[in-house]
């Protein structure tokens, strides 16, 4: 607690309003940095107790501003469990936002699609999902003034945010799907026998990242809003050998589409 006051406090003293929005961007998918009146840039190197980003694409930075009319806090560059971090380590900025005020929380990733009605650049918003990850941030000791020692995940994505985006989605010159997202610790990619055992259990996309930030933040009853864009496939009679920079490159070309989703479902 001491050291999520202390990031809190150094991140406060840089800021003249209180952020509304949290915002965690994933692998290849800053555009939405473009729209943001950005007001202070501040590098995780500089907060006390925050993580480092070691990962291609991910900027390591704070930016803290305006978007569409709304006071937001944005990640650009999140943190991994593969990195070698604790999952405490991973989730430690997601307290932060929550101790600075947010009421809300956005996030994205880049994903492998498993539903066969997916394409690659399709936008699938996160119904559900499903743990497989080796640890849990909520492990250890509780902390009651952040959340209850077993908190309830019935509605880890909430509703009528969901609602609300796939309402914007029918306008959208793309394929925008709701789904069940999958969290593997990685790095490595799945194998074919992995892939169809991560189908049959019921999910339409699988990936590294996410879940922790949202089981934290729906143990501080932080509303949630997750969007995956599919930049691989990963379903019998599509899966190919895939790279980094094939990821980045479909996470480029979806980019415009999930800015676009993000900035009205934020208005």
């Amino acid at each position: 607690m001491q050291n999520i006051h202390e990031a809190a406090n150094y991140i406060k003293n840089q800021l003249d309003f209180q952020p509304e929005t949290g915002i965690i961007l994933g692998t290849g998918l800053g555009g939405l940095v473009k729209l943001i009146e950005v007001e202070k840039e501040i590098s995780y190197d500089k907060i006390p107790h925050f993580p480092v980003s070691t990962v291609e694409s991910h900027h390591g930075k704070l930016l803290l501003g305006r978007l569409n009319g709304k006071k937001v806090i944005v990640m650009q560059g999140r943190f991994h469990y593969y990195e070698g971090y604790t999952m405490r380590q991973v989730t430690f900025p997601v307290r932060v936002m929550k101790v600075l005020g947010i009421e809300r929380l956005f996030v994205s990733n880049a994903a492998g699609g498993l539903n066969p009605e997916y394409k690659i650049t399709d936008l699938m918003i996160l119904n559900d999902h499903i743990n497989l990850q080796p640890d849990n941030p909520l492990a250890g000791p509780n902390y009651d003034e952040l959340g209850p020692r077993f908190p309830d995940m019935f509605h880890s994505y909430n509703v009528a945010m969901i609602d609300k985006a796939l309402e914007i989605a029918k306008k959208m010159e793309c394929g925008v799907h709701q789904g069940v997202y999958a969290a593997v610790p990685g790095p490595n990619l799945e194998t074919p026998a992995e892939y169809r055992y991560l189908r049959t259990i019921g999910a339409d996309a699988v990936g590294m990242s996410t879940v922790p930030e949202v089981i934290v933040a729906r143990h501080m009853s932080l509303p949630v809003f997750a969007v995956s864009v599919i930049t691989d496939l990963c379903y019998p009679g599509a899966i190919e050998e895939v790279n980094i920079e094939k990821v980045l490159a479909a996470a480029a070309k979806a980019e415009p589409y999930l800015t676009e989703l993000m900035w009205k479902i934020i208005k």
